[in-house]
């Protein structure tokens, strides 16, 4: 027989005209598709033709083309689907067991689908109450240093502010913030601690926070004016009516212009009062207050505006972009580049340095996204599991069904109805295990508890509902497609070899992809678990042990030195500007006046006993002494190795009496330490210097060696209330910073160990299903073996071995699939990581697969030791 040569249109479209099209019409229209198919044929070419027959086939599903259902009214009988209803409640109780499984199965990995949508509500719900929500944007900026570095930050200078606001076109209104206004108030004697921001008279323009009394529009527009929260009000004076009182700061008095209501829980913003930034232009001197206005000074300082209604968002970027291209013309070291961040993004958004208030980055919520979507899913395979292995007692009933006329849709909604009415159940219990794991979470990291409630609204009520009868779907979908396109026979006596690809049965895939999220869980918990170790042990490069770290806030570190140092337990004292190695860093442009391009070089300001103490290693060169009348100020540093490779010098002796400019102040190298690690495992070894400055310091180190902690703490804290009693005692042993600098190694670790351990307990209940399923099917074979001779060994090794090599692949996939991820992904930003332990990885695989064995050798067992004669005279 010759092949048919004659080309046709694709037989997918074809086949979706006679599925959409009325009948009457079907012949008329396929007959004029088919003839222009092959005039165009001849005319354009068989793959042109095959394209205008896909775009005819589509452009003709019209209302008069279309068919009517057959079946959808007859679907939608009350009848109909109250028999469906009372069909569904009687399985879920003839079938109590595997029900009670999948509802607990479903009701565990939904209590955490809960838990995330009302976390998610809840940090999306920052800032919403502000007016002009929709409107309101910051500037970011992208710094790029000479180096080619990136590095993004939600901070800008206040010139950005300047510029923008008499430049850029569709600004409404703008405001510029900067940080550090934290002040002590002194109110007739009375000195009360406040936290506070300096802010530009348009602040009340662009947010709407509730003035209480006080004018909006000129309560910032004047020099030392101060505007008070209410709580910092009371604690104060006792009152609400502060509206032209005057109180003093550092010696200076400031008039409260305005009082205002607290900052809500859900603003970005939390702060007790607000200053005049115009306060600046006359307190500081000329050369401070130019420091202040620079382009690249962007630390510490925020500007946000409202858009026009009418603005277009690519304008203002382009005047963005002329005031970054003018300004940085004027720049040697860095290059910056202003861009736009709504409102909507700055509790939620990407990484990014010098945030303004509470932030989640965007990584995490998709990591958290991702978890529960594993577990939820897990608990839907867990779902298909048990209805399949519960296919042999139901083929009866669908076979009946199917024999006396039932559509494949019927048997469809048949078991959608089902899946969805075990999710509605399960959503009960759900609820109820979220309001008991809600505290828990709420406790892994201290920041949740004092920003975050996860109570639900309800519209979040609307999504929990909505969550429930979407995973029911999700989770009937496959098993009521396996029953309604599976012939009644097939059914009856081949339901195990279902394939979904060559080779590879259903069963097999569940199971397999199951272990893999779980065996995925349990390395990903080695892994960060090993990072964390590692970097809490991590060698820095000086000592931390037993460094008690204590903040000045404004004291005299002098006088409290002489009184610390009564303390035998106090060994050793120093003074800095910052702890280091702790995330906090402080850099400046570095200049050699060798010749070499402009870069960034870190520091912190010392005291000349800060060396010794911290026990750095002082390669060449010498350590610095008292500043006195003769040098009063700061002209020496101590940098590291790697700042000598900037400015091209291979041994440290020679770098000694080298003149480098460091924000174009000329200094003298005296000395050369070894390099450490002045950042976190994150950051490479940069340029660094220790810079001599004592009106800098803010930090007292203190050696501490004791016996008796809680006892030293307290004379500690008794010589501190002497000193200072208004503000309160703020110390912490360097180790302890260290741990919460990385405590967020620990939060993903409790998140990821409590969602590990669900998607196990799930995945076992799957493969127990599972193996229910296996042993009923070869409940005859095994009675057969059992007759001619077969060992419970060798009967047990014959029902397991398929499993076992299930879970070996799922292992195999499981490590090397997790490693890449964390190599590639979660670990990409970490400078030094920790090596991997693969005895580790070993150990928690073994363990999630014995978890599968003993689920397996509970059914396996028990159907080897079944009497031959009681299972075939059953039958």
């Amino acid at each position: 027989m010759k092949k048919d040569t004659t080309p046709h249109p694709p037989r997918w479209a074809e086949k979706l005209l006679e599925w959409y099209c009325r009948p009457e019409l079907l012949e008329d229209l396929q007959g004029d598709l088919h003839e222009f198919f092959l005039r165009n044929v001849v005319a354009r070419g068989l793959r042109y033709a095959r394209l205008i027959y896909i775009i005819d086939v589509i452009k003709f599903f019209r209302t008069y083309t279309v068919r009517s259902p057959k079946i959808v009214s007859s679907m939608n009988h009350p009848t109909l689907l109250k028999s469906y209803f009372r069909t569904a409640l009687r399985s879920l109780r003839k079938n109590k067991l595997f029900s009670g499984i999948n509802v607990l199965g479903m009701a565990i990995s939904m209590s955490v689908g809960l838990l995330l949508i009302a976390f998610v509500s809840d940090l999306k719900n920052y800032d919403r109450f502000h007016r002009n929500y929709d409107r309101i944007y910051r500037v970011v900026n992208t710094y790029e240093s000479n180096r080619h570095e990136l590095e993004k930050y939600a901070s800008t200078s206040i010139l950005a502010g300047e510029q923008i606001k008499s430049t850029v076109p569709g600004v409404e209104d703008i405001v510029t913030i900067r940080r550090f206004f934290n002040k002590d108030l002194n109110y007739q004697g009375k000195i009360l601690p406040l936290r506070g921001l300096w802010a530009t008279d348009g602040f009340f323009n662009v947010f709407s926070f509730n003035l209480i009394s006080g004018n909006a529009e000129t309560a910032l527009a004047s020099p030392y004016s101060l505007v008070l929260t209410r709580s910092a009000a009371e604690k104060l004076f006792g009152s609400t009516d502060v509206v032209g009182k005057v109180v003093t700061i550092e010696e200076e008095p400031y008039t409260v212009s305005a009082l205002m209501d607290d900052p809500p829980r859900n603003s970005h913003l939390q702060f007790e009062m607000l200053a005049s930034m115009l306060t600046n232009e006359q307190k500081l001197p000329a050369e401070e207050l130019a420091k202040l206005r620079k382009w690249t000074n962007m630390w510490s300082n925020y500007v946000y505006f409202t858009l026009d209604e009418q603005a277009d968002l690519g304008d203002v970027q382009a005047g963005l972009d002329r005031i970054s291209e003018q300004e940085n013309k004027r720049q040697e070291a860095a290059q910056i580049t202003m861009s736009l961040q709504p409102m909507r993004e700055f509790v939620i958004s990407d990484s990014m340095s010098n945030q303004a208030g509470y932030h989640i980055d965007r990584s995490f919520i998709w990591i958290l996204v991702g978890l529960a979507l594993v577990v939820i899913i897990s608990a839907c395979f867990n779902y298909t599991n048990l209805s399949i292995a519960r296919a042999l007692r139901r083929s009866r009933e669908v076979g009946i069904r199917k024999v006396i006329g039932a559509s494949r849709l019927q048997v469809f909604l048949q078991f959608m109805l089902e899946a969805v009415l075990i999710s509605v159940f399960a959503l009960l219990f759900a609820f109820i295990l979220f309001l008991f794991i809600r505290p828990q979470f709420l406790s892994i990291e201290p920041r949740f508890l004092e920003r975050l409630s996860l109570i639900p609204s309800l519209r979040i009520y609307l999504y929990f509902v909505g969550l429930a009868v979407s995973i029911g779907l999700f989770a009937g979908f496959f098993p009521a497609v396996f029953f309604s396109r599976v012939e009644p026979a097939k059914v009856i006596k081949d339901i195990s070899k279902l394939k979904l690809f060559r080779h590879v049965t259903l069963r097999k895939a569940l199971i397999t992809f199951q272990y893999v999220l779980s065996i995925c869980f349990i390395v990903a918990i080695c892994l960060g678990y090993q990072q964390y170790k590692y970097s809490l042990n991590f060698d820095l490069g000086f000592n931390t042990e037993n460094i008690l770290n204590l903040e000045l806030q404004g004291n005299d570190p002098e006088l409290l030195k002489h009184e610390l140092e009564q303390l035998p337990e106090v060994t050793g004292i120093s003074a800095s500007l910052m702890v280091p190695s702790v995330g906090d860093t402080y850099s400046a442009i570095l200049k050699y006046t060798g010749g070499a391009d402009s870069t960034s070089i870190y520091y912190n300001k010392v005291d000349e006993h800060y060396l010794a103490l911290h026990e750095h290693e002082l390669i060449a060169g010498e350590n610095f002494h008292p500043l006195n009348a003769e040098e009063p100020e700061e002209s020496k540093v101590i940098v590291n190795e790697k700042t000598l490779t900037y400015i091209g010098i291979e041994s440290p002796g020679e770098a000694i009496g080298r003149e480098i400019l460091i924000d174009n102040k000329p200094v003298q190298i005296i000395g050369v330490v070894r390099d450490f690690h002045y950042g976190t495992v994150y950051d490479p070894i940069r340029n660094f210097a220790f810079r001599q400055d004592p009106a800098a310091m803010n930090i007292l180190n203190l050696r501490i060696a004791t016996s008796d902690v809680a006892v030293t703490m307290d004379r500690l804290r008794a010589i501190w209330k002497q000193i200072d009693p208004v503000h309160t005692f703020e110390a912490r042993f360097y180790e302890e910073s260290i741990q919460e600098t990385y405590s967020e190694y620990t939060s993903m670790m409790k998140i990821i160990g409590f969602l590990a351990v669900l998607a196990i307990s799930i995945a076992s209940f799957g493969l127990l299903g599972m193996v229910v399923f296996t042993t009923e099917t070869r409940l005859k074979e095994i009675s057969i073996r059992k007759i001619f001779g077969a060992t419970e060994r060798s009967l047990v090794m014959l029902l397991s071995r398929g499993f076992m090599v299930l879970l070996l692949i799922a292992g195999l996939i499981a490590v090397p699939l997790t490693l890449y991820l964390f190599d590639q992904v979660v670990f990409a930003g970490i400078a030094f990581r920790a090596p991997t332990d693969i005895f580790q990885l070993m150990l928690g695989t073994g363990l999630v697969i014995g978890i599968a064995l003993l689920a397996i050798s509970s059914q396996t067992i028990r159907v080897a030791r079944a009497n031959p004669a009681e299972v075939l005279g059953e039958e």
